[in-house]
């Protein structure tokens, strides 16, 4: 193990690669610890069929013209498509008629409206008791919250969910954003397989217990996803009971993809979606020839994804299968194959796929984010006010941590 090491890095997904990458470039000896065998945490990129890149974690430059990941992987010259997400176009008319598609987006932004007006009144309310009583779309409105939040609204604060800031620009890495984010660590000082057992700050310096040894530093930045500060038991000595208690109001919701082979693909438009179906919750969304590949990339969110993780990774295919040949014919099901899903729930790193606020607990995320005296602080996408959800929310609070530490290191 390494000796000599000034600040530990507890993570290596977004947060802790830009926490760490700040910390090198102000010449303070760092070390990242990682209990996964790779960089990237929840931003993953397998290989394809024909070599190409799926992104099994998230996908997409949200905010991309504000989003600094985009320059890392200008800086690794990787291709960036600056295509527009389906979800900025008109879906597919099967089951979904023009018609009914506008009425769709006018519901949804006028509940998005309430939402806005109410989020910063008093008490803190459930984002789906504002729903417009007896509308024919809060179901569906419903399912895309699943896919933003990972979760039903009945479980989400209007509060957290109206913080959220997106400037609408959204693109892609066509090599992979999982690939991006991974590559950007590869010259930082790193321990893969390294899961961290306790994190001691009894004495001058931190003691970071891992199962490859013992590690001390001076500061730690603790970069874990809140389902794993929650679980995992007496992982601070002393205890920090208001971290756990932060970390409890922003559980991790699930999103996960499934990625289909797709025969005569050109039948569709490139970058072109569908939803499963329009009148309930329990729906996915087909995102039909993602970088005009003959594929589908299809989306899970909430108690759908969680049911399905239960009942096994070919549930997915399953479910999709009988949505894709209710929308286009029972011979539908002879062009499709499946690629590759993750279970994000069943990762037992992450637990979930990105972080939502329960009503009223909005706040936890400036909670979970406050440093504890000097020598320990904390980033990740919870940790984030506004970008939470995302990879640059990840980035932008290791960076804000890693400043935090090259503070407190000038005052000692």
């Amino acid at each position: 193990m390494y000796r000599d090491i000034e600040t530990i890095v507890v993570g290596g997904g977004a947060a802790g690669i830009a926490a760490a990458r700040r910390l090198h470039q102000a010449g303070i000896k760092c070390l990242v610890v990682e209990a996964r065998p790779r960089l990237g945490g929840r931003a993953w990129t397998i290989a394809g069929p024909m070599g190409s890149a799926l992104d099994l974690g998230c996908g997409w430059l949200h905010s991309a013209d504000r989003n600094p990941w985009a320059a890392v992987a200008e800086e690794q010259r990787r291709t960036i498509d600056r295509t527009p997400p389906p979800w900025r176009r008109r879906s597919l008319p099967y089951g979904f008629p023009e018609g009914a598609q506008r009425e769709f987006l006018e519901a949804q932004e006028q509940f998005h409206a309430r939402v806005s007006e109410r989020a910063q009144k008093e008490p803190d309310v459930p984002a789906a008791s504002l729903f417009a009583p007896e509308c024919r779309w809060n179901n569906l409105i419903n399912a895309v919250g699943t896919y933003i939040s990972g979760a039903e609204l009945d479980r989400v604060s209007a509060r957290d969910f109206d913080n959220f800031d997106d400037t609408g620009v959204n693109w892609r890495v066509v090599e992979g954003y999982g690939a991006t984010i991974a590559a950007c660590g590869t010259n930082l000082p790193v321990t893969l397989d390294c899961p961290v057992l306790r994190i001691d700050h009894t004495g001058k310096r931190v003691k970071i217990e891992t199962t490859q040894g013992v590690l001390t530093a001076d500061q730690a930045i603790v970069t874990l996803p809140s389902t794993v500060l929650v679980r995992t038991e007496k992982l601070f000595a002393p205890a920090l009971p208001d971290k756990i208690e932060a970390a409890h109001g922003l559980p991790l919701g699930l999103a996960d993809k499934l990625f289909l082979s797709l025969e005569n693909a050109e039948e569709f438009e490139k970058d072109s979606r569908s939803f499963g179906a329009t009148d309930r919750t329990a729906t996915a969304t087909y995102h039909f020839r993602p970088f005009g590949r003959p594929q589908i990339e299809v989306y899970f969110g909430g108690r759908l994804a969680h049911d399905l993780e239960a009942a096994g990774e070919s549930a997915f295919f399953d479910f999709a299968v009988s949505e894709l040949t209710r929308l286009f014919g029972s011979a539908f099901a002879q062009r499709v194959k499946p690629i590759h899903v993750h279970r994000w729930g069943n990762d037992p790193f992450a637990n979930g796929s990105y972080s939502y606020a329960l009503p009223g607990m909005a706040d936890c995320r400036r909670k979970l984010a406050n440093a504890v005296d000097d020598r320990l602080f904390f980033a990740g996408e919870a940790c984030s006010t506004a970008d939470f959800s995302t990879a640059h929310g990840g980035w932008i609070t290791g960076v804000v941590a890693a400043e935090q530490v090259i503070a407190a290191r000038t005052r000692s």
